[in-house]
């Protein structure tokens, strides 16, 4: 047994060492010793990559990692020889070797791995002492805030390798100091949590190991997630729009939230910041109303159905009690039956019927009285204030009658117990609808709940057993049997089949699928069986990602949806005080008996002006209109985007990645010199081997389609939107478009017929210049993707002004543009004339949305009006976007666009709605037509026409569901 003691990070306190200690006793051939916050102890005779697996996959860091520049490897065995080395020692977890980079994870220490290496006849290399940084971020609030910080850190010494809302992970010279103080001075906050050394190709010492970080202090309770992700509460006794500001002050009020929002369609509220979730939950039931925390969609999903169907059945069953007393009465009532109190006899049975309607109002009806109450004591009106005042007032009114008739004229002695009956019953009945219609709404986000399958195959030790998903860490083997869906994100190892991707990109089309590529959690396995490494799993997978996001953007208000919030704070106030008026004018200027017309009129007024259409007009909408856009394959970050996107009229589209596959290909090479291709194509592979840039892909593939040796590279310099720089075998090239050849003085005139040949053919002319001279043309071509023709055709068609803009020549823009029938292009652009651009078309009036996939789309796509960025993008595009396409296709932007108008207009005919509504209504109910019709408008048609109201708008917005985009022409 070897005895191991390895380092942690992000363990807090102790609930986070149990959960540690726990996974462990899980783990076969190994045994803890001792951990604590700082480090654990092992003793095992296995390796570790279990070890390491599970507690990465606890979301904790354990061990040592290092990534060592090495040299002196020539070819594929040398690598196997390093890699055969290391899977010899107990004391490595993980390992990636190539010919340039050894990356490993371990308790090895950095001296000992460096000698493993250098003792098998290879050296271990670096340049000036580079570090790898990673920083939790706060203070970024949306994608705007990540594109202005990507802007301030895009610096030669600076090489960004992710950015979110939430972190940032970066390779620089600099000292952690350094990046800290560039991201406070732009106005947000870092805290370092890990360095490590960074790799590069140079000969020089190697940088000192970095000294350990000190651990975060223990967290002293659970806290609400900072901005970026959010805590869901499930709420229960909201019934209005006047409820949902209520709440929504109450969780502002308490310290350390940043923003809250509120769904009345859900009744769920997302909450954004720091404070504790026990402070949260207890201001909201202070306030009046229930709270209990959602920890997981699957919990959140069967509890909201138990309230669902709980609700419904509580509301059938009162208000058929309420219809079961009140429709008699209103029958005997209409055909001919007195209601007035002139004999004892009558003066009993009312005052018996009295009693059993007070019976009906303290139990079908108690909750309106209850919630009124709760909401007096917090100097507040709701819905259920006007309904209990009402019906109250009419009882209050009929019992007084019925034990002193005496006191009121014999006209005035008429009695309303069947009004509070049946206002209860229809109002109560109208909820019951309301709920059956409302857990409709969010049939999209249930479906993708769905998807997430309960048990994955796991393979160990060639053995295969079912296990619930609880139990699936990083790092293990599943099966996917054919029609199974897929368990967690991860990668085939072995087999081949086709998957159905529809349910999460929208792309009707099965995916082919073979050793190497990615599968995601919830797709549907058609055919073949899978092997496959879990790489994502939990809240990390690509479809929990689409969950949140959903369940984020249903829960969104647009501008129109914060003036409906504005009228219904001061609403419920109002009407009382114009049912007070109404009430004071039908009595001292009414006809006789006044006291009659004055308790119909008022109680009337008071019924039909309920603002649960107002309140639920928008967040059913927006609800609905969200959840099919995931149908569609597109997230969106919020509603307040849909209503942008709704005026948008230009649309800027990015070439490469966007309006092409992103898959750029070696189509032609020019030469200047005693080169030959083949050696034009290494010495630029060469060059390129470190980058990531598409056409320095393009260009590698071509080498090793050629089987070509690469040489190694020194003094590697990147210049943005211009080309790259370095030297390779003694010499010194420089690799990139025309203006960067002009400012290092590389003659190219001689070569221009030849650039525009290669650009006539859309492709994308690379010079490459060799010790002062130009050596030859490479011809990157990026095919158009099918359905780009298509797709811009129809967006034209919808009236929308299509732009291509992109870093490309001039001349292969225009070829590009031509084939896709585009007119207006922008090429020659560096990545931050992009942002300059789209700031030129809106101040020309023009509402832009940008489309974009890449880092350097990010600052344009977070500037215009709506950014749209492709699924198969950088983080960076889709944190800076409002939009995210999940399929592959241009038609998703048409699609997009096309759902914010279609969804915009339904929030508008629902609140026009519910404005006409209440604005017809309560002049009515208060008595404008008397002098026309001789007759009041009835409590009774009031409470049913404000149920109807209700029904109305829910009915109106779950339309959205059966939202089919226009047709979609493909090219011929």
């Amino acid at each position: 047994m070897n005895t191991i003691t390895l380092p942690l990070t992000n363990v807090r306190c102790m609930r986070c060492v149990n959960k540690i200690r726990d996974a462990i006793s899980l783990l076969p051939a190994i045994q803890l010793i001792d951990i604590n916050t700082e480090q654990l102890t092992v003793s095992t005779e296995s390796p570790l990559p279990s070890l390491f697996d599970t507690i990465t996959a606890l979301g904790y860091q354990v061990g040592y990692h290092y990534q060592l520049p090495i040299s002196g490897l020539s070819c594929g065995r040398c690598v196997a020889k390093i890699e055969q080395a290391l899977s010899e020692r107990h004391d490595i977890a993980h390992f990636n070797i190539s010919k340039q980079l050894a990356d490993v994870s371990g308790s090895i220490s950095k001296q000992a791995l460096t000698d493993l290496i250098i003792g098998l006849g290879y050296q271990v290399v670096t340049s000036q002492i580079q570090y790898h940084y990673n920083f939790t971020l706060t203070g970024l609030s949306c994608g705007k805030c990540v594109a202005k910080l990507t802007t301030v850190l895009t610096q030669d010494n600076i090489d960004i390798i992710t950015i979110d809302k939430n972190n940032l992970s970066v390779t620089t010279s600099l000292t952690a100091d350094d990046i800290i103080t560039i991201v406070t001075t732009t106005g947000y906050q870092a805290v370092l949590t890990t360095k490590d050394q960074a790799p590069d190709v140079t000969n020089n010492p190697i940088a000192p190991e970095p000294e350990p970080e000190p651990e975060p202090e223990p967290e002293p309770e659970p806290i609400i997630a900072s901005q970026g992700t959010a805590t869901q509460l499930l709420l229960s006794g909201l019934t209005c729009a006047s409820c949902v500001a209520s709440v929504e002050k109450a969780i502002k009020a308490v310290e350390g939230v940043d923003s809250v929002n509120v769904n009345l369609a859900e009744r769920t509220a997302l909450i954004y910041g720091q404070a504790s979730l026990q402070t949260v939950i207890t201001a909201i039931e202070n306030a009046g109303y229930g709270a209990e925390q959602s920890e997981d969609d699957q919990t959140r999903r069967i509890r909201q159905q138990q309230q669902n169907q709980q609700t419904f059945k509580t509301h059938i069953r009162n208000a058929t009690v309420s219809l079961a007393l009140g429709v008699p009465l209103m029958a005997w009532g209409i055909f001919g039956g007195s209601m007035v109190i002139d004999s004892t006899t009558s003066q009993i049975s009312w005052g018996v019927i009295g009693l059993i309607t007070l019976a009906l109002l303290v139990t079908a009806g108690k909750d309106f009285y209850i919630n009124s109450w709760k909401a007096f004591l917090h100097h507040r009106a709701t819905m259920d204030t006007l309904v209990a005042l009402g019906t109250g007032a009419a009882w209050l009114f009929s019992m007084a009658v019925v034990i002193a008739p005496d006191l009121f004229p014999l006209a005035a002695r008429h009695v309303y117990f069947e009004a509070s009956a049946m206002i209860i019953g229809l109002i109560t009945i109208g909820h019951a609808l309301e709920a059956r219609a409302r857990s409709r709404t969010s049939k999209a986000l249930e479906r993708l709940i769905d998807l997430q399958p309960q048990t994955a195959i796991v393979v160990e030790n060639g053995q295969e057993t079912e296990q619930p998903l609880s139990a699936v860490v990083a790092g293990m083997t599943l099966r996917l049997k054919p029609g199974a869906k897929v368990a967690v994100d991860g990668s085939v190892i072995d087999g081949n089949s086709y998957l159905d991707e529809s349910m999460l990109t929208g792309e009707p089309l099965a995916v082919h699928k073979k050793i190497g590529d990615h599968v995601r959690a919830g797709t549907i396995n058609q055919q073949g069986s899978l092997l496959f490494k879990a790489e994502h799993i939990g809240t990390d997978t690509m479809l929990a990602r689409i969950i949140q996001l959903v369940r984020q953007a249903q829960s969104s208000k647009p501008a129109l949806a914060r003036l409906a919030d504005t009228i219904s704070s001061i609403f419920v106030p109002s009407v009382m005080i114009i049912a007070i008026l109404t009430a004071m004018a039908w009595f001292y200027f009414g006809p006789q008996p006044a006291s009659v017309y004055m308790l119909v009129a008022a109680t009337t007024v008071l019924i039909i002006a309920c603002p649960c259409a107002l309140g639920l007009a928008t967040p059913m909408s927006v609800t609905v209109g969200v959840g099919r856009a995931a149908e569609l394959g597109i997230l969106i970050k919020d509603a307040e985007a849909m209503q942008q996107a709704a005026g948008i009229d230009t649309v800027v589209l990015d070439k490469t990645g966007t309006l092409t596959e992103g898959k750029p290909q070696v189509i032609d090479y020019k030469i200047y010199n005693t080169l030959t291709r083949e050696q034009l194509v290494q010495l630029a592979a060469s060059l390129e081997q470190s980058s990531e840039h598409p056409l320095a892909n393009a260009i590698v593939q071509s080498a090793q389609q050629q089987q070509l040796d690469l040489y190694p590279h020194s003094d590697f310099m990147t210049y943005s939107g211009l080309g790259v720089s370095g030297t390779v075998d003694q010499q010194q090239l420089l690799l990139g478009n025309a203006k960067f050849m002009n400012q290092n003085n590389i003659k190219i005139t001689h070569a221009e017929t030849d650039f525009d040949f290669i650009a006539n053919q859309g492709a994308t002319p690379v010079y490459l210049a060799q010790n002062g001279l130009l050596a030859g043309i490479i011809g990157i071509s990026d095919p158009l993707r099918k359905d780009s023709f298509s797709a811009v055709k129809r967006m034209q068609k919808m009236g929308l002004n299509v732009v291509m803009l992109t870093g490309d020549s001039i001349k292969t823009a225009q070829v590009i543009a031509a084939k896709l029938g585009i007119t207006d292009v922008v090429a020659d652009v560096l990545p931050d004339g992009k942002a300059a651009q789209i700031t030129l078309l809106q101040q020309q009036g023009k509402r832009v949305a940008m489309v974009g996939d890449g880092i350097n789309d990010a600052p344009a796509l977070a500037l215009a009006e709506v950014g749209i960025a492709m699924g198969s993008g950088t983080d960076v595009a889709i944190e800076s976007a409002q939009f995210t396409l999940m399929r592959h296709s241009l038609h998703g932007v048409a699609d997009a666009l096309e759902l914010s108008k279609a969804t915009l207009r339904n929030i508008k005919e629902n609140l026009f709605g519910a404005f006409i509504y209440n604005t017809l209504g309560i002049p009515i109910a208060a008595g404008v037509l008397f002098p026309l019709t001789g007759t009041l408008l009835s409590p009774v048609i009031a409470g049913a026409a404000m149920a109807l109201s209700s029904i109305t708008v829910v009915s109106n917005a779950n339309r959205l569901r059966l939202f089919k985009p226009s047709q979609q022409h493909q090219e011929k």
